[in-house]
């Protein structure tokens, strides 16, 4: 990325580490004090509002974290690992101050961490949206739409995508109409407050009714979804579906190297054929990676690059749906070089139909395939009417077609 940075918001987290200084004191919840916010909300030019009159009573701003516009600076500034806290006190780290003389790595250091940054800038508490619990997938869904847009992406549709994505958890059939439509109303504010953090980072150039990336923002966005340049390393995957009996099950795909593993997580639930229903984690040998879950105290998948972990020949392993258990062989078989034409990710072969969701792992699908060729089992007539089947030949565990494995692949993007 050789590009000229021009961002508002670098400009602000350049003098708020400035003041930063040798250190500053931090209140016992580890906020940025209240003398210090009023301090700091002219001096970046935030836009805060301290104070708002309503007819006849003031209201007065009683915790920095209600200052929005300001929570997002401090926190891009220690996404980018520029300032730490440390006890009570917010610190510089010295080792990373070089980023502040040099804008293109600081503006990439900010851009791959946005997806980091809703709780920080995000209405908390009453009118709390969907987005800002499940910002990293909604915020990247954004971009990925804005990225594949031919030109500009009207604000509406990104919203409905983002509502789309960031609703998709949870079950809301029991909720009223009033509720739901608050909900919407609250994602859909909160999607435009992230347009409009990303046009102060530059990513972006937007309008009431339509944002666009910039070129900085498109070769940012690129990195982020480890979209290759001609030239760039490619691997041949081979995707195997472990301890099947019968036909092997296996797709084999073209990804940039330098994919990350949330997304080749992507690739693999399209071209394999799965719902992308359930849990899932990759494993090197000795770490294991997935979803940035506390509980599950994994490496965050997002973080981490396939070539990171493995080069031609190398192997990992994926597992999906922790009650099935299916595991997948990940097989580096070669490594090649994106063309201007390619497209990547791409499937390029394979074989078999995946299992249906929740069939009971392997033994459970191998049960089922025998139920299925004997009409006269007891349970013949449960098993097609799970499946949805009019006829059981309908079900063909030999059936692969390319087209629709990438169609889906697209789909999911």
């Amino acid at each position: 990325m050789d590009l000229a940075v021009k961002s508002e918001l670098i400009e602000q987290v350049r003098a708020f580490t400035e003041w930063v200084g040798t250190g500053r004191k931090l209140t016992q919840t580890g906020r940025i004090t209240l003398a210090d916010a009023k301090a700091l909300v002219p001096l970046l030019k935030t836009g805060d509002v301290l104070e708002k009159t309503i007819g006849n009573h003031v209201y007065r701003t009683r915790s920095s974290e209600r200052l929005l516009n300001l929570m997002l600076v401090v926190e891009c500034a220690k996404a980018a690992r520029l300032v730490r806290k440390t006890g009570q006190r917010l610190v510089p780290v010295k080792k990373n101050q070089a980023l502040l003389d040099d804008p293109q790595k600081l503006w990439l250091a900010l851009f791959t961490g946005f997806d980091q940054l809703g709780p920080a800038f995000l209405h908390t508490g009453f009118g709390e949206s969907l987005l800002r619990p499940e910002f990293g997938d909604g915020s990247r869904a954004a971009l990925n739409l804005l990225y594949r847009a031919d030109g500009a992406a009207t604000v509406a549709s990104l919203c409905a995508t983002v509502w789309n994505v960031v609703s998709a958890p949870y079950v809301l059939d029991d909720l009223t109409e009033l509720q739901l439509e608050t909900l919407r109303t609250t994602t859909d504010r909160d999607t435009k407050q992230v347009l409009k953090s990303l046009q102060h980072l530059g990513a972006v150039s937007l309008d009431d009714e339509s944002a666009e990336l910039t070129e900085l923002g498109r070769s940012g966005t690129r990195r982020l979804l480890g979209v290759p340049e001609a030239g760039d390393p490619i691997y041949q995957v081979k995707i195997t579906l472990l301890e099947i009996e019968g036909i092997p099950v296996w797709r084999r795909v073209l990804v940039p190297a330098a994919i990350p593993l949330d997304r080749l997580h992507v690739v693999i639930q399209a071209t394999m054929g799965w719902e992308n229903y359930h849990l899932h984690y990759f494993l090197d040998g000795k770490t294991y990676y997935g979803e940035a879950e506390p509980e599950l105290q994994y490496r965050d998948e997002r973080k981490v690059r396939l070539d990171d972990l493995v080069r031609p020949g190398g192997l990992l392993l994926y597992n999906y749906d922790f009650g099935d258990s299916w595991d997948h062989e990940i097989l580096i078989e070669e490594a090649t070089v994106a063309t201007a034409d390619g497209q990547y990710p791409r499937c390029i072969a394979g074989q078999a139909a995946c299992p249906p969701e929740d069939v009971g792992g392997t033994g459970g699908y191998a049960r089922m395939m025998q139920i299925l060729g004997d009409p006269g089992h007891r349970e013949h007539q449960d098993i097609v009417g799970w499946l949805g089947l009019d006829d059981p030949g309908q079900f063909d565990p030999a059936r692969f077609v390319l087209d629709e494995a990438n169609q889906r692949l697209a789909a999911r993007a």
